[in-house]
């Protein structure tokens, strides 16, 4: 079964052009798949049946895990089922008419523009670690792009005279974005007296670079936006996401049209840009709550 799943990874690579990213996220949840039915004495796929997918998202429920991660799994296993009957490695598909588990939508936690301007105060500018950290979170805000995005760029990819940048994103779409003043002046200056310290003379062509002077990664940036948030005291919880969440809110509630923030974002659909009106519509009623005084 393993080999099965190397070729299904093989072939999602090479003929559907899924990014590492998607990648590695079917590989590992068909790899649990594939431990949980050897627990259950199953050594060949052929063996497996609807009743064997249907207790192994039972167990995952069992466990606690979330709604998205069942509706995630459902769908690798799904695909997987599908390219095994496609290749002729099966001849019926057991996850078909399987129903997947509806996703309940949760708004995105943002941040107050005081809460940003506390984040991105943090970093000190005399350390070129400092200088890059500043860097990473002014661009984030500055664009919305995704954390993977963000550790993905090259030099290449910035333009600091025409002031925007370029990424890669998911689909392997490509899309410009512009970038503030703030920002370009704090990118200019890393470039210029951080990223030189960073590098060590390899042929590094990432723009963020970690101690090592290789491509930062998205867990060192994780670590990263976590130990600042602690330093300004944000409560708020903090994930990888954040800033881009608060970039497309505040941009909403100052008036940006949805189709200007959709392409910014590089959401392939509009709904899910409008995930966003309905946090400012929230943040709306809660200033008002707490300010009318016949709220």
């Amino acid at each position: 079964m393993d080999l099965l799943i190397d070729n299904f990874t093989h072939f999602l690579a090479v003929e559907k052009g899924l990014a590492a990213n998607t990648l590695e996220s079917y590989q590992r949840d068909l790899v649990m798949y594939v431990s949980y039915l050897r627990d259950q004495g199953i050594e060949q796929i052929e063996q497996t049946s609807r009743a064997h997918i249907v207790g192994y998202l039972m167990m995952l429920q069992e466990k606690g895990r979330a709604t998205a991660t069942l509706s995630r799994n459902m769908a690798s296993i799904r695909a997987f089922y599908q390219f095994l009957v496609r290749d002729k490695y099966l001849d019926k598909d057991p996850s078909i008419h399987l129903e997947t588990p509806k996703i309940e939508k949760r708004l995105p936690k943002v941040l107050t523009i005081d809460e940003v301007e506390r984040l991105l105060e943090g970093p000190p500018l005399h350390h070129p670690a400092g200088i890059r950290d500043k860097a990473m979170l002014e661009l984030l805000y500055a664009t919305g792009i995704r954390v993977s995005e963000l550790v993905n760029l090259n030099l290449g990819d910035v333009n600091l005279e025409m002031g925007f940048l370029k990424c890669m994103g998911k689909g392997s779409k490509e899309r410009i974005i512009p970038l503030g003043k703030i920002a370009i002046e704090i990118v200019r200056q890393y470039m210029e007296t951080g990223r030189p310290r960073l590098f060590k003379g390899k042929t590094e062509t990432a723009l963020f670079l970690n101690h090592l002077g290789k491509r930062i990664s998205r867990q060192g940036f994780w670590k990263i936006i976590k130990k600042y948030a602690q330093q300004a005291n944000i409560r708020t919880e903090i994930t990888p996401h954040t800033l881009r969440h608060s970039f497309a809110t505040h941009l909403l509630e100052n008036g940006a049209d949805l189709r200007s923030v959709q392409e910014m974002l590089g959401h392939a659909d509009i709904s899910t840009t409008q995930i966003y009106t309905h946090v400012t519509r929230t943040r709306i009623k809660d200033v008002y709550a707490k300010t009318h005084p016949r709220a």
